[in-house]
């Protein structure tokens, strides 16, 4: 009997410590899921990425767990969803060449103008280099500069300025869809300017930044909607720094795929203008595509070993062989593509484009003067070695040695070669400054200001009306407050009033910081359309406009399952909008997208429906 009991204790407390055991396991479990969905998603399995995340998200919402970490899982797999999408348009290139840098100087590297990459920080990217960003792209001879800059909160967005007369505009943003919550990095344009490439972490993608494109419209004067460039050129990973060569002849791109912190791959492609994507289904094979291997074996990963003893003194003498050999390499592809320019040039019979040519040309034959002197420049610093060697009774090779110079210069039966250019000098640009516009918005400050304008705009307007005088205040007299209205009452006395309000809320929200200032009879005040009238008679009318408020929403009804490019569209031109699922009476699926509170928006999204095929699709009113 004694045994039985004990026994059964025994039981109940294993029972009871298990509790808390199992307990944890329980809330262990999203973790782990949302851990092996990271995995997935690394490794192209998009579809059981989407299944783990999506139970991720039901066990957490299940428990009602923390809204933080269910946003963040909802996060996760959305890009696991666009990924998928993104799986039914998949380009494969012909890959030249690859190569890993550092990721200090990786874009020296890249086939574009010598001295062209300007060093961070500089008058138009403050930011120190971090992360990806190292330098600024301003090759001699530029009339506009897109570049990537932090803005006051600190997240980087693609600015442009112009050459105008003797100075450069303002750096001013592009437009709405080129902003996006995260950051933009890495402007370029394409060789006719008509194309701008980027990269982008908050822009519809996969995850980490991936590369986008925005073409320039002539009918609407500006860049459209930026599309991802799909796989291979994105990835779960960091992609960027995507150009065409000058002569079309390749693209060139750089990512931290399968690469270690501190180093990125620098991809080298030939150049397709009409590329032709087709649907990847096996995970495998998209990770196969994604590593971009070149098609002659054994041009990737090479790295310098000499047989020679290898020393300070001689790297810095494969580096110098390797500048001559550069400088050589840009002078003769200089002096070809100015042949080229001139005879396009007698052959065309149109003015404007003969105009464009002269700058071309003219441009080409001024580089010339400076590549020449950087080669007689690098070619004295080589020689000057040479005799130091000579000096010292060090024999060497040249012919050896350039032999193991270009092995990191890699090349293949293209012909194409890794040469890293030398940095520009630092920027010196002389900037239009920004006009100064006065601040509106309420503030309590160390001095008050007066308001610039004492006007007060249309619509419904709330005021503090903090004190009134005989004669009129000084700054001081305002404690701080920002922007302060003045004017004359009938009866001659100065009335003081701060802020420009829209709701009442807002105005009661800030009425006790005014009178912790000081003034503690402050009150509010009202207008509609510039006339003062009672509290409640503006407070009323505010109600009325809300509820009168017009919303749209668009309805889209696929004639079957949603194609994937229509959806990617329909996420992008919606900028953010809620896209709810939903059935007809008849059961077909339909898709409700908004609510806008612009309309042009909403009939912009029926336009490009309608323009990509089948789907009913129409606009709805609704009220708030």
């Amino acid at each position: 009997m004694m045994k039985r009991l004990v026994f059964t204790i025994y039981i109940l407390l294993s029972a009871l410590i298990a509790l808390p055991l199992a307990a944890n396991a329980a809330s262990d479990l999203p973790d782990s899921l949302m851990r092996k969905g990271d995995h997935l998603h690394a490794n192209y399995d998009f579809d059981a990425a989407v299944l783990s995340y999506n139970r991720a998200v039901e066990m957490m919402e299940d428990t009602a767990g923390d809204s933080l970490k269910i946003l963040a899982l909802k996060d996760k797999l959305l890009l696991s969803e666009n990924a998928r999408n993104m799986m039914g348009f998949v380009y494969s290139p012909v890959v030249v060449a690859k190569h890993k840098f550092s990721i200090e100087d990786f874009h020296l590297y890249y086939p574009l103008p010598d001295k062209s990459w300007r060093p961070v920080p500089n008058q138009l990217d403050s930011a120190s280099a971090e992360g990806l960003t190292r330098a600024v792209y301003v090759p001699d001879g530029l009339e506009k500069i897109y570049f990537s800059s932090e803005d006051a909160d600190g997240i980087r967005n693609i600015y442009m300025t112009e050459y105008q007369d003797t100075l450069w505009s303002c750096p001013a943003l592009l437009n709405e869809h080129l902003v996006s919550p995260g950051d933009e990095i890495y402007p370029m344009l394409s060789p006719d300017g008509r194309t701008l490439y980027f990269a982008s972490e908050g822009l519809y993608g996969i995850g980490g930044y991936d590369i986008y494109m925005s073409e320039w419209s002539d009918e609407d004067n500006d860049w459209s909607v930026p599309v991802n460039m799909g796989f291979p050129y994105s990835s779960p990973a960091d992609d960027f720094l995507f150009v065409t060569t000058e002569d079309e002849r390749y693209t060139v791109f750089a990512s931290n795929r399968d690469c270690a912190a501190d180093s990125v791959w620098v991809y080298v492609l030939e150049y397709d203008s009409m590329p032709v994507r087709k649907a990847v289904e096996d995970p495998e094979s998209l990770r196969q595509l994604a590593r971009l291997e070149p098609e002659v074996p054994g041009l990737d990963e090479t790295e310098v070993k000499a047989d020679i003893p290898e020393s300070v003194d001689t790297r810095k003498y494969m580096e110098k062989m390797v500048e001559v050999r550069a400088l050589r390499d840009s002078l003769a592809n200089t002096n070809s593509l100015l042949e080229n320019d001139r005879n396009r040039f007698a052959l065309s019979n149109d003015y404007a484009e003969r105009m464009k040519l002269t700058d071309i040309i003219l441009r080409r034959e001024s580089r010339i003067p400076q590549l020449q002197d950087s080669l007689d420049k690098a070619t004295a610093e080589l020689q000057k070695i040479e005799m130091e060697f000579l000096f010292s009774g060090v024999v060497i090779d040249p012919d050896k040695m350039m032999a193991e110079a270009d092995r990191e210069v890699v090349e293949d039966v293209t012909g194409y070669a890794f040469a890293k250019m030398t940095p520009g000098d630092p920027l010196r640009l002389v900037l239009a400054e920004p006009e100064k516009k006065f601040d509106y918005s309420f503030k309590i400050l160390e001095e008050g200001q007066f308001a610039e304008d004492n006007t007060i705009p249309d619509g419904i307007i709330y005021q503090i009306q903090i004190f009134s005088a005989l004669n009129k205040a000084s700054v001081k007299s305002l404690k701080g407050l920002s922007p302060v209205f003045e004017r004359k009452n009938s009866g001659g006395r100065y009335v003081y009033r701060v802020g420009l309000f829209n709701t009442y809320k807002d105005v009661l929200s800030k009425l006790n910081a005014v009178k912790k200032v000081g003034f503690r009879s402050a009150f509010i005040v009202a207008y509609m359309d510039g006339n003062e009238v009672s509290v409640s008679k503006a407070r009323s009318a505010e109600t009325k406009v809300k509820d009168e408020q017009k919303f749209y929403r668009v309805t889209v009804i696929p004639s079957g399952e949603m194609d994937s490019a229509l959806s990617e569209g329909i996420r992008q031109q919606a900028g953010g909008k809620d896209i709810a699922r939903s059935e007809t009476n008849d059961g077909r699926a339909a898709y409700i997208v908004g609510p806008f509170a612009d309309k042009g928006q909403a009939e912009s999204l029926v336009t490009f429906i309608k323009a990509m095929g089948e789907s009913e699709v129409y606009m709805n009113e609704i009220q708030n």
